[in-house]
Parts: C-alpha cells; sequence; structure tokens
C-alpha cells in the first residue's frame, strides 16, 4: 500500500491528519504540484486527472479522492477512533457538516487562492475577480460558523470528526490569501485553537 502526497496540498494534508488521528502510518511517495509531478506520465497512471492524493492498495486498486481514501481507511484498516460516525443520524449529521465544511470553506479558499495569488500566475488561467467574490463569501462563511459554534464544541456536535479535520484545513489554507479568524469571531478562534493543538494537526 502507497499513499501519493504532497506536503502542502491542503487535501493531502486532510488524509495525513485523519491517519494521525488514527495511529496508521502508510508509505508515502512525494508528488510536488509545485513541481509539476503531478503532471507527468507516470503519475497519470495512478491518477488520469493528475490529483493528489491517492492511495494505491496492494492488489493495484486505487483510490484517488481525500475523503475516499480516509472512508476506505476507517472500514477496512482502523474503525476506531471512529470519525465518520457511530450510528445513521450521527453519520449523516457529520456528513453534512463535512460537506459545508468542503464547500463553504475549504473550497471558497483554494478559489481565493487560485484566483488572486502570484503562484498561479502563468500556471493556470485565473479569475482575480471570481477570486475576490469568493474572498467576500469565505468572510461571511467565517461569522456563520462562528455563530454555530457558540452552541457546541466541535463542528458536528460534541466529539471531534472528519468535519473539523476539514475546516481546520480549509482555515489553515485561508492563511495564504490573508483569510483569517476576526478578532469578534471567539467561538471559531475558542475551537480553532482547541483543534490546531491537536497532536494530528502537525501532520
Amino acid at each position: 500500500m502507497r499513499l501519493f502526497d504532497d506536503p502542502l496540498a491542503p487535501n493531502c494534508r486532510r488524509v495525513r491528519i485523519f491517519l494521525a488521528e488514527k495511529g496508521v502510518d502508510i508509505p508515502r511517495e512525494t508528488v510536488e504540484i509545485a513541481k509539476k509531478q503531478h503532471k507527468t506520465e507516470e503519475y497519470r497512471q495512478i491518477n488520469p486527472l493528475a490529483l493528489v492524493p491517492a492511495l494505491e492498495l496492494d492488489d493495484g486498486r486505487r483510490l484517488c479522492e481525500s475523503v475516499a481514501i480516509c472512508r476506505y481507511v476507517e472500514e477496512a484498516l482502523q474503525p476506531e477512533p471512529n470519525l465518520f460516525g457511530a450510528e445513521p443520524f450521527e453519520r449523516a449529521k457529520i456528513e453534512q457538516w463535512q460537506r459545508h465544511m468542503e464547500f463553504e470553506i475549504l473550497l471558497l479558499n483554494a478559489q481565493v487562492f487560485r484566483n488572486t495569488h502570484p503562484f498561479w500566475q502563468g500556471r493556470i488561467p485565473q479569475a482575480p475577480d471570481y477570486g475576490e467574490m469568493c474572498r467576500k463569501a469565505s468572510a461571511k462563511r467565517y461569522e456563520w460558523l462562528n455563530n454555530e459554534l457558540a452552541n457546541r464544541e466541535y463542528i458536528a456536535g460534541d466529539r471531534f470528526s472528519i468535519a473539523d479535520i476539514t475546516a481546520l484545513v480549509g482555515i489553515d489554507f485561508g492563511r495564504i490569501s490573508n483569510i483569517r479568524i476576526q478578532p469578534e469571531q471567539t467561538h471559531l478562534q475558542r475551537w480553532y485553537d482547541a483543534v490546531s493543538s491537536r497532536p494530528s494537526a502537525k501532520a
């Protein structure tokens, strides 16, 4: 089994944090986006979309999406600690909040980075106006999430889950584009301080 991983890519970090929470160690092969290693013909044999992360099993089967990799780890390798939910309603609620954090936090901040950051100039087509629209939307989502966290400890309830991992990665990724938790967002800051102090956050 091997995990194709870029140390700087947010979706790869999602998987690394998940593995650290599980205490699972999978051999890694580095594929650096900055060096266009994901575009090589060799890596396209692993993932034709040229995206990381990817997990290749010992029998050659592959998973090429971060949450799918995490689900496989939880169901096939290490069920506990449970990060996807223990019963139907909890699983559905964690799935709901995982998707919210993916679309309303991580994706918005990623679009700001892709469309406004100098790193991507000349590498991909950029739409700076769209990037700034995403920046404004992201600020509103931080306000919304701060209000949500006034009534519970973690994103999806009273315990840590994959939704917290996605939110942490999304908020940290936003810092590259100077998207920050605001001083008045005390509930969000309290949550962030707690989850970012977990040992897994350094993965």
